[in-house]
């Protein structure tokens, strides 16, 4: 048997090039992990401020001004060439699908049930990605206690919406998905061609479901003015640092500080939205970050079995 290392992609969309000038300036003496936890909470503060729009645009709305912003910087950085193989289509059409719904998804899901909850759900997709076909004892101890956090998170603390939890798990699959087809679209494109062109497809696939749902208040100054500054939250200001910390620390410590990213999204929830989580919920977080923290040291050290 192979044991494979899968890495936690950033879902950060920005071009390297345009990135490396901007990250490289300012940042050099900061240190790398505190360049990924400002990246983490960067993108958390952004999706707490994606929240505060739903009244006025609604979820799906928000998520179309979110990938319209996005793809219109990439597409004008990046100039993409649409000469491209029909495998490579099929990979990009695959990618920007993928990167359409996910977004969805997790913005449906942040709509009924907290922040903390869904991220710590969502969280599940790399962690299932990165145990899947191990055979060893420690993988399965993570395993169990992922599903432990679970578990508690579910039945623990106050009802929470079936609706929300199942897009919670959809959003999950679908960053399994992501991590898998990012791998293959950086065999078939170049640079961030193949990300600027799904970008656009994922903004293309959302924009219908985002004006039935908000209609003209998607043109509405505050909702153009939240939706780019989510945009920056999410993507740019995150995407930044964490290209800095991932030029001066292994990969593997970079998937640790990223398992994080559960605990800090439950205290954004608490502090922008004024979520308050019961002791259950914060307990069953611990066991998710605790089981990520481990199935990725554990995971990125192992060498190929026969």
């Amino acid at each position: 048997m192979v044991t494979v290392h899968v890495e936690r992609t950033p879902r950060r969309f920005w071009p390297r090039s345009a990135l490396a000038a901007i990250a490289g300036r300012g940042l050099g003496s900061v240190p790398p992990p505190m360049l990924v936890v400002a990246g983490i909470v960067s993108v958390q503060i952004g999706a707490a401020l994606a929240k505060l729009l739903f009244p006025i645009a609604g979820a799906l709305g928000v998520v179309t001004l979110r990938l319209v912003f996005a793809a219109a910087v990439l597409l004008v950085a990046w100039r993409p060439s649409l000469r491209m193989t029909r495998r490579a289509w099929l990979v990009v059409v695959a990618f920007g699908a993928v990167l359409g719904v996910m977004n969805a998804m997790f913005y449906e899901a942040i709509s009924r049930v907290p922040l903390g909850v869904t991220v710590t759900i969502e969280f599940l997709g790399p962690l299932a990605l990165a145990l899947a076909g191990s055979r060893r004892w420690r993988d399965v101890l993570w395993a169990l206690l992922a599903a432990g956090g679970v578990a508690l998170l579910t039945n623990g603390g106050g009802h929470l919406s079936t609706v929300g939890l199942l897009f919670a798990l959809g959003a999950a699959t679908c960053w399994g998905c992501y991590i898998l087809l990012s791998a293959k679209l950086g065999e078939h494109t170049s640079g961030g061609n193949g990300l600027a062109v799904a970008m656009g497809i994922g903004g293309l696939l959302i924009l219908p479901l985002g004006v039935a749902d908000a209609g003209t208040a998607l043109v509405q100054p505050l909702a153009l003015a939240t939706g780019f500054g989510v945009a920056l939250l999410s993507s740019v200001v995150p995407y930044s640092v964490e290209l800095e910390a991932l030029r001066r620390i292994p990969p593997r410590v970079f998937g640790v500080l990223m398992s994080l990213e559960p605990a800090v999204a439950a205290l954004c929830g608490l502090v922008v939205l004024g979520q308050r989580l019961g002791l259950t919920q914060w307990l069953a977080i611990c066991l998710v970050v605790g089981a990520s923290v481990g199935a990725t040291r554990t995971n990125s050290t192992a060498t190929p079995e026969s």
